[in-house]
């Protein structure tokens, strides 16, 4: 059981414990930055020693790849109270991307995998993982099994195909509302001209107007 300076200690659950030490991360990035703040300073949020962030985490792109998850899931969960709004997988992609990007590039964790500018980064974190592949997998599979369910799928085009071209578009849409607004009506037109075709049916895209 690890105790913290003050007299308390972490809980007893790992699970708990590892959610605890994210949350005291969270805030050290917040307040440094990503690429300032070093293990010492979240051990001094967390008020233990940096042994016992090692003891969960066994180095900081570890931790930083754990905090990536927590994160984008918070969003995911967001952004399927959005979806649930949209009937089509047309509308859904098209909204649901640019939904994602403008709030995964405001965050400053999320957007290590969602930037061109922090690419050698996200290489080094989460390239062997495939976290970044699995991550739109966990996002976009059930929205695109339910589309498939209702026939608006190609069907030479499987989930992981998809995913890849939606994570490619990611980095494109992050870059151009970087210089931009995430209203600009050019993303949509993007989106729907060259993304909805590739993935649905003939008749779903051309009832989009694709």
């Amino acid at each position: 059981m690890a105790r913290r300076r003050t007299g308390s200690v972490l809980s007893e659950d790992p699970e708990k414990a590892r959610g605890q030490i994210l949350e005291a991360a969270e805030r050290t990035f917040e307040r440094f930055g990503v690429a300032k703040t070093t293990m010492d300073d979240i051990a001094k949020e967390a008020d233990i020693s940096r042994p016992t962030v090692y003891r969960y985490f066994k180095d900081r792109d570890t931790l930083i790849t754990a905090l990536i998850e927590v994160r984008s899931r918070r969003m995911f969960t967001k952004a399927r109270t959005y979806l649930r709004r949209r009937k089509t997988f047309a509308d859904q992609i098209v909204d649901g991307l640019i939904y994602l990007v403008d709030r995964g590039r405001a965050d400053p964790v999320v957007r290590l995998i969602v930037s061109p500018e922090h690419m050698d980064l996200a290489t080094a974190l989460v390239g062997s993982s495939g976290l970044a592949a699995r991550l739109t997998e966990e996002m976009w599979g059930p929205v695109i099994d339910a589309a498939r369910e209702r026939g608006e799928i190609r069907a030479d085009r499987t989930n992981a195909e998809i995913c890849q071209w939606i994570a490619l578009v990611e980095l494109i849409l992050v870059g151009r509302m970087d210089f931009g607004s995430d209203s600009d009506p050019d993303h949509r037109r993007m989106l729907t001209q060259f993304l909805v075709p590739g993935i649905l049916t003939p008749e779903a895209a051309a009832a989009y107007g694709a």
